[in-house]
């Protein structure tokens, strides 16, 4: 196993991250814990979870682990949670206040069985609350020893650099890591996310690296998914997500390309898919919520992984992010190239894109 800084920190991290998101249903306690074991004992030492995964149950199971492993273990391990949604119906028992994130924090601190959390993420922006507050809150967490590192998730370019100028204007504790959805499938953050990162020093742990099991070559073009992947699962987020994904041209292109590639170097579409992420600009860990020891395993391939100049470059352009115009367009494709290259701090706008088909049968 690699490891990476986390952010301009000087806490190490390991170049994959474990994502709990499953614990607890998905994935019930004693596969949980395999994986948990399988990953620690390849050198893994950052795992991410939230206060809402499972309805906190996914804290409680890491919780109860962590309990039950010794100190040799749990001590070299970065553990990472988020606080901002809750399953409650209490009309305060939701957003970024003060109030509600003092609630999340302790909450989570106790399913975790733990007195800090080294990494506290703020799950997504709160445009109702004063940021002014949010920080404050964040800050006086990290002065009285409850979170080591400020985390976001979910932020825009400008939402980000707001959190940041203004805790330096304040004179508070500034954001590390920045979690958001980024993939070979998904490189619209590359418009703007990346280069605000990239320009304040900000890490990137992506989230849903293989793109809901897409890049891991799970799926054929007007295939029917199985009904124990994600596509093929009835949750209609799920089948949200998957159907953005099978309607594009590009995608289907880069699915190909990536198993083409996968073939030829003796490894699996998940490890090619991955190196590639662990190797853009910016990009610390991609966190995988691996549901088996066996999809686990296989993740942590990638550690051994080296990709060509050359496969990196036919990757990066058959999924190079398309825009409809400006400023996007051909105006913004070559700060954005310039970007990925070498971080040259100039503006570049954001896009997204997509839509809820289902898996497709072009």
């Amino acid at each position: 196993m690699k490891y990476r800084k986390l952010g301009k920190t000087g806490t190490a991290v390991s170049e994959l991250a474990l994502g709990t998101m499953y614990f607890g249903e998905e994935t019930n306690e004693t596969d949980a814990f395999a994986i948990l074991d399988t990953f620690t004992d390849a050198g893994g030492s950052l795992i991410d979870t939230s206060n809402v995964y499972v309805n906190g149950k996914s804290e409680e199971v890491l919780g109860r682990w962590l309990a039950a492993r010794p100190a040799e273990v749990t001590d070299r391990l970065v553990i990472a949670t988020k606080g901002r949604f809750s399953a409650s119906s209490d009309v305060n028992d939701s957003g970024l206040s003060r109030r509600h994130l003092q609630r999340s924090l302790e909450g989570s601190l106790k399913r975790l069985g733990l007195e800090q959390v080294d990494l506290y993420q703020l799950h997504a922006s709160d445009m109702e609350t004063p940021v002014e507050e949010t920080l404050l809150f964040l800050n006086d967490a990290v002065q009285s020893g409850k979170i080591n590192y400020i985390g976001l998730s979910n932020f825009t370019a400008w939402q980000l650099q707001l959190m940041i100028s203004t805790a330096k204007e304040m004179g508070l504790y500034l954001p590390v890591s920045l979690q958001p959805q980024y993939s070979l499938l998904s490189r619209e953050i590359e418009w703007e996310i990346v280069p605000a990162a990239l320009y304040n020093g900000i890490g990137l742990l992506p989230w849903s690296p293989l793109a809901g099991g897409f890049l891991a070559g799970k799926y054929q073009r007007g295939g029917v998914p199985a009904a124990d992947t994600r596509a093929g699962s009835n949750k209609a987020l799920y089948q949200f997500v998957s159907g953005e994904y099978a309607e594009s041209e590009r995608n289907w292109a880069t699915i190909n390309l990536v198993n083409q590639i996968a073939q030829e170097m003796g490894v699996s579409s998940a490890q090619v898919s991955l190196r590639w992420l662990a190797e853009r600009p910016g990009v610390i860990a991609p966190i995988c919520g691996a549901r088996t020891v066996n999809q686990l395993k296989d993740n942590l391939g990638m550690v051994n992984v080296t990709l060509s100049d050359v496969a990196m470059h036919m990757l990066d352009e058959v999924s190079k992010p398309v825009s409809g115009g400006y400023p996007y367009g051909e105006f913004g494709q070559w700060q954005r190239e310039r970007w990925m290259q070498d971080g040259s701090p100039e503006p570049i706008p954001v896009v997204t894109a997509g839509s809820s088909h289902p898996l497709g049968n072009k």
